[in-house]
């Protein structure tokens, strides 16, 4: 048999990626369990594809008040005001790769075989992707990361809180370009602000109290109840860590009188407003014992156009002659729309 060329090997590799299509998220879904924001950032309906040196959309910041009483033969009194902002942001890059040796072509030489190396090393480079966005979405970049994502703490902040709450989210600590939101300072635009509050038990009459307060003002709205609903929020989520869920079952569980024998029965079932409230890993050491509340419609990831998992490759390593590497690359940031419809409920300030 004629040993394989270093042509041969990357012309099987080509071939098997074109059969296996383009990389698409749902090949690795089943490995997303614990991924909490990136199945809802990642809807198709709520991605957007962008292009330009930087990110630049608009929000509205206030309204012209035009709105009046009037009269029969009033004379007009047109109130013309600017009520739009650009907010910007810059792109982020990320990447990941997989290899393929060239023995391991020659010791599986058969097209299922092949089919299936690359599908698995394919996968692998996918779910560690997967996993580093997840932990980028739930933190904030600090003073010099220039290269980090604009996560959700980024956009959802502390600010000044207090317990009887209020929108008062103030600016993100990154300021490396520039000062607010995506470039937009609390200081000129007041209403650039999300919901934020302070708790101090995790009880009925203090974090619960100042839950619904949060919904209320940020206007939350449940799913419409429906006989087969089984959960599943739209376009709303809360989220928050075991210092919170915990208590919270427990609390859940002493207010049901049916429980049997089940010691955990409501384990898992945690709903706010007919909401799931879900466990996210990457908020259990964060300080404060932080609770989210997110307006999926307010929050949504923007693509570099024709950077959207582009795939490259096979190449020869340049310095393991036997190896081919494909490199998977991604360009992005997570952009806000309007702050004013999240909110977050802390114990304190620090919610690094």
């Amino acid at each position: 048999m004629a040993s394989l060329q270093a042509s041969d090997i990357a012309d099987l590799i080509t071939t098997t990626q074109k059969d296996l299509g383009r990389m698409k998220w749902t090949d690795i879904s089943y490995s997303l369990q614990e991924h909490t924001a990136l199945p809802m950032i990642l809807q198709k309906e709520k991605v957007s594809y962008q292009s330009g040196n930087s990110l630049q959309w608009n929000v509205q910041t206030g309204t012209s008040g035009a709105a009046k009483d009037t009269g029969l033969y009033a004379v007009d009194n047109v109130n013309v005001s600017d009520v739009m902002q650009t907010a910007t942001a810059p792109w982020r890059h990320m990447t990941t790769n997989y290899a393929i040796e060239r023995r391991e072509i020659a010791m599986n030489r058969t097209p299922a075989q092949i089919v299936d190396l690359v599908k698995i090393r394919r996968h692998d480079a996918m779910s560690s992707l997967a996993t580093h966005m997840e932990q980028r979405f739930w933190s904030a970049p600090g003073a010099s990361e220039t290269d980090r994502l604009y996560g959700i703490p980024y956009w959802i902040t502390f600010g000044s809180g207090s317990a009887n709450g209020g929108f008062a989210g103030g600016d993100p600590a990154y300021t490396s370009e520039g000062t607010g939101a995506g470039g937009l300072s609390t200081a000129n635009f007041s209403n650039w602000q999300n919901w934020v509050s302070t708790y101090t038990s995790v009880t009925s009459d203090d974090l619960v109290r100042r839950w619904r307060k949060a919904a209320t003002f940020t206007n939350f709205k449940p799913p419409s109840p429906h006989p087969d609903y089984m959960g599943g929020a739209g376009n709303y989520g809360f989220y928050t860590n075991y210092n919170v869920i915990g208590p919270l079952e427990e609390l859940l569980e002493a207010q049901n009188e049916n429980l049997g024998n089940d010691v955990a029965s409501k384990d898992g079932q945690l709903l706010f407003r007919r909401t799931p409230v879900m466990w996210v890993p990457q908020l259990e050491n964060a300080t404060g014992d932080p609770v989210y509340g997110i307006n999926w419609a307010s929050l949504r990831p923007a693509f570099l156009a024709g950077e959207y998992l582009r795939e490259e490759g096979p190449v020869k390593a340049s310095n393991q002659h036997t190896v081919f590497l494909s490199h998977v690359d991604l360009t992005m940031n997570l952009i806000c729309y309007n702050r004013r419809a999240n909110f977050l409920l802390a114990t304190g300030s620090d919610i690094s």
